[in-house]
């Protein structure tokens, strides 16, 4: 016995094949009368237009370029009352050691003056070449090996800024 996803039997003598015509009909005549009662009809015909509004007068403004609004948190007594922020003076550096001073130099001091040479066409000696070079070199691999390995800390663990 089969039978149809529609659940008609192609079998039965009752069938004839008209079931899906007549089921066609049903679902046509059951859209239709939906479409034919769905909401209320719009009517088509427009009534008469509003009478058009005079234009409005131009609101007085100023120059062209300027906005005709103007921003509360941009006026000259928002400045003047809020007043500006003016950071302290910071401590002053520390005093450096003599050796990382030296490497400080060595390790700008050096490119700086081959570039000066470079620039002005001098031609230096190589032995104050390779003073030039080894200084640099050294320079960098002291201020390298002397870095501190942790950050000295007060133990708190918050490694933020301070405001």
């Amino acid at each position: 016995m089969s039978q149809h996803p529609d659940g008609s039997d192609p079998d039965d003598p009752r069938d004839n094949g008209s079931s899906e015509a007549g089921r066609e009909i049903d679902e046509d005549a059951a859209w239709r009368a939906i479409v034919e009662h769905y909401g209320e009809r719009a009517q088509l015909d427009d009534p008469e237009p509003p009478a058009p509004t005079p234009p409005p007068a131009p609101a007085a403004r100023g120059p062209i370029l300027e906005p005709g609004w103007q921003d509360a948190l941009n006026t000259d007594a928002t400045w003047h009352d809020e007043g500006h922020f003016v950071p302290p003076t910071p401590p002053p550096l520390p005093p450096l050691d003599p050796r990382r001073k030296a490497a400080w130099w060595g390790l700008f001091g050096a490119p700086a003056l081959m570039l000066v040479a470079v620039v002005f066409g001098w031609q230096l000696p190589g032995w104050l070449m390779f003073g030039l070079v080894g200084a640099f070199v050294g320079g960098f691999g002291y201020l390298v090996a002397t870095m501190p390995s942790s950050r000295p800390g007060d133990g708190s663990g918050d490694d933020g800024a301070v405001v």
